[in-house]
């Protein structure tokens, strides 16, 4: 409870800041005699900065590595930023005139909404992170919402205070002194998250992005490239536009409250208005406080999040009704009575939304492996600022379009019908589209609990899963009783280590049949998105070294990579990744087809491993060979990729491959590195046995330069350059096609491999040539 409420200040902070600010924009207007023009640009350029920065932010805290975590120290100076921007920004004085108050007011402003951001960004995925608890979510999200209601509770008092002249002889001088109490006491108020909630030190970990200008700066391109992937996942994609909706139309017409109060109920005179308008705002507020917020947790227990957010929300558009009915002039009190009504709308929309997106990002993971509360959390309330930023200008527009005079005491009958009209109408209307954007969502309990079945399942501790299959296979397998332990090929034991370097090098820039390529950088890791320009730039590596290379998957920006190969001049054995994921496994396929059909695929691989992985049965497998074998030309040879033994008892698989595609480690097998070719020799010797006279490609073999042994199996720099020579020379007299592996080393194999899986590139992660 004491970090729900920590956090639930936070969000008194991050509301009572807009609160504020909403009712002090009514000073420029009334008092400062901006135009409605100016009132919209000071609504909407600082918003739309504010929506853009978020993306930015979301990634710096996502791969912020300290010991505080990813998002206390940006909490706490985000809070400063903002408290001071914000008394700073609200001395405004008349005597300067509107165009001077104007540019001043529109500068701070984006000082105001730059603090708002390095708050609000990691703030938010801070409550995301809290609990992976279906309704504990919803709980953290109502606690923080019910303590931040109270913002919208206090700030219509401001109306009060601004507009008695026994406090303030003007408005203006009113909002200059508030501002300065409002700025301090959030300030405070918004560093209490960063102090209390706890987090855990990322200053070790491994697997985030450098934050380096650099980094920063390319990751514009990532945060496009997430934007596009967030909203491929449907659920989050219906909550943002259902938020975009609601609070898009709230806020646009949320500005006339104060303005239907006085010029229709009170017919201009703000005096006589006393504190309608306050209590407009406040009795909401408490509404919100004290009756949605527990009716709404509650409903959302009892019939889920989805039907809880349609009941709301069609009690919010029956509220809006009423409202058009009970503003009678002579009759203020009336308009209270719609109130709890109206309030259900927004008092339930932050509860649900921000609980359901917290669901969404399990959902990521489970597809992304990655936790992304950062970003998820910046995209959304990107959305939410979006729509707030075009919400100011159209309050602007219409507030022109009904004729509606700033300098004016009195307004027209036509002016005021406008703006209530408005009013109810455009709320109202978004509302029913979001409900009908919200009515397939299906991120329900069920489906939430299962998602975190088995990402807890993921982080229980797993046997390493490679092409490191158990030491000893080929001795097992072996029925000739030959012995393994012979030197074949050419003899290195006598060579000094200078010589193995020059020969390496010489094989090496006389050019390879092929190469694995290895296409993420450091930094990233499968599922990641892969750039044009990381795979053109590591392609213009290997181009002067081999004739061929072979890639591992179609989806992901893999699929660029047999285009950019063929323009360079490689030949391509392109491979669609099957899994256990059955709709992904339908993407790779169909794009290993178009890119076959493009002309750029020479050899195609349907799955790695994944008979090894146990992930799919043979008769699952076969089903996708086989349509791919029926989808292309006969001119494009189709095949499986695993491990050589798993070819051995399996003849519908030899069958339907067109080509054998076999991986031989004598390093897993634990072979001495001197006796390696000799093991190597014997993998292919038995897949003759049984390739029924078919082609047989070696696509993967290689030696580590580093990491634990495998028996007699040593990782080292000298051991990977004889085995590459060894290896290579085997290859020409034996007329076999051999894809090396690897091009370069790659940091997240690490997780499958251990130490080990890092060094089986010949060239490094930085892609500097290793021998």
């Amino acid at each position: 409870m004491g970090q729900k409420i920590a956090f639930g200040l936070g969000m008194l902070a991050n509301q009572m800041f807009p609160a504020a600010l909403g009712i002090f924009m009514v000073v420029l207007v009334q008092d400062l005699k901006f135009p409605a023009w100016m009132w919209g640009i000071l609504f909407f350029l600082p918003r739309i900065f504010d929506a853009f920065v978020d993306p930015i932010m979301g990634f710096i805290s996502d791969n912020t590595r300290s010991k505080w975590g990813r998002r206390r120290h940006y909490v706490f100076l985000g809070a400063i930023i903002m408290g001071v921007s914000f008394v700073v920004m609200w001395q405004l004085y008349r005597e300067s005139g509107v165009e001077y108050n104007f540019i001043y007011f529109l500068l701070w402003s984006f000082v105001f909404y730059l603090g708002l951001s390095i708050f609000s960004v990691p703030y938010v995925a801070m409550g995301y992170e809290m609990s992976d608890d279906f309704h504990e979510r919803t709980s953290i999200m109502a606690i923080s919402q019910w303590i931040g209601q109270w913002a919208w509770v206090i700030a219509p008092w401001f109306w009060v205070v601004m507009y008695d002249p026994k406090w303030f002889p003007n408005a203006d001088t009113a909002t200059r002194t508030l501002a300065v109490w409002v700025g301090i006491s959030c300030m405070l108020l918004a560093m209490i998250p960063a102090i209390f909630i706890k987090s855990k030190s990322t200053k070790d970990e491994e697997n985030f992005s450098p934050l380096t200008f650099r980094t920063i700066g390319g990751s514009l391109k990532e945060i496009f490239e997430s934007f596009k992937e967030a909203f491929r996942n449907g659920p989050f994609t219906k909550l943002c536009i259902a938020t975009f909706l609601i609070f898009n139309a709230f806020n646009t017409v949320a500005g006339f409250t104060f303005f239907i109060v006085v010029y229709y109920l009170f017919n201009g005179n703000t005096e006589a208005a006393g504190i309608w308008p306050t209590l407009f705002g406040s009795i909401g507020a408490l509404a919100t406080t004290f009756v949605v917020i527990p009716i709404v947790a509650s409903l959302s227990r009892k019939m889920g999040k989805k039907n809880a957010f349609l009941a709301s929300q069609g009690i919010s558009v029956f509220g809006y009704i009423l409202l058009w009915f009970l503003f009678i002039p002579g009759k203020p009190y009336m308009f209270i009575f719609a109130l709890p009504f109206f309030s259900f709308g927004i008092g339930s929309l932050f509860t649900l939304m921000m609980s359901m997106t917290a669901d969404v990002c399990d959902m990521d993971e489970l597809t992304s492996g990655k936790r992304r509360e950062g970003i998820f959390g910046a995209i959304y309330w990107w959305m939410v600022k979006f729509g707030f930023a075009i919400a100011g200008l159209l309050t602007g527009v219409i507030m022109s379009t009904v004729g509606f005079d700033t300098s004016s005491a009195t307004q027209t009958e036509g002016a005021i019908t406008g703006l209530r009209l408005f009013f109810s109408g455009v709320p109202i209307l978004g509302t029913l589209i979001a409900m009908w954007v919200m009515r397939n969502y299906d991120l329900t309990e069920e489906k939430a609990r299962e998602i975190k079945k088995e990402l807890d399942a993921r982080k229980r501790p797993v046997k390493k899963q490679s092409s490191a299959y158990l030491s000893g296979k080929l001795l097992s397998l072996e029925k000739s009783g030959s012995s393994l332990d012979t030197i074949i090929g050419v003899d290195l034991s006598s060579k000094t280590e200078k010589q193995i370097r020059t020969q390496f090098s010489e094989i090496l820039n006389n050019g390879l049949h092929g190469l694995c390529f290895s296409p993420y950088v450091e930094g990233q890791e499968t599922g990641d998105i892969l750039s044009e320009n990381q795979i053109r730039r590591r392609l213009e590596i290997i181009t002067p070294h081999a004739k061929w290379i072979r890639s591992f998957s179609c989806t992901e920006g893999n699929e660029l990579i047999p285009e950019i190969a063929h323009k360079k001049g490689l030949k391509t054995l392109v491979g669609a990744w099957i899994s256990d994921d059955r709709e992904k496994n339908e993407k790779e396929i169909q794009s290993l087809i178009a890119l076959a059909k493009a002309g750029l695929v020479n050899i195609a691989a349907v799955g790695n491993e994944v008979l090894h992985r146990e992930e799919i049965s043979e008769q699952e497998l076969l089903g996708y060979i086989k349509r791919v074998r029926e989808a292309l030309p006969a001119s494009i040879s189709v095949g499986y990729v695993d491990a050589y033994y798993q070819f051995l008892d399996k003849p519908a698989l030899v069958d339907t491959c067109d080509v054998i595609l076999v991986n031989c480690y004598p390093f897993w097998e634990g072979a001495d590195n001197k006796y390696a070719v000799s093991y190597l020799d014997g993998m292919v010797e038995l897949t003759q046995q049984i390739a029924k006279g078919k082609k047989i490609i070696i696509t993967e073999t290689g030696w580590p330069s580093l990491g634990e042994n495998v028996e007699a199996a040593e990782p080292s720099k000298l051991n990977a350059m004889k085995y590459f020579i060894s290896v290579q020379e085997w290859t020409k007299n034996e007329n076999i096609d051999l894809f090396y592996f690897s091009s370069f080393d790659e940091s997240w194999k690490v997780k499958q491999e251990g130490e080990v899986g890092a060094g089986w590139g010949i060239w490094d992660k930085y892609e500097k040539l290793k021998f």
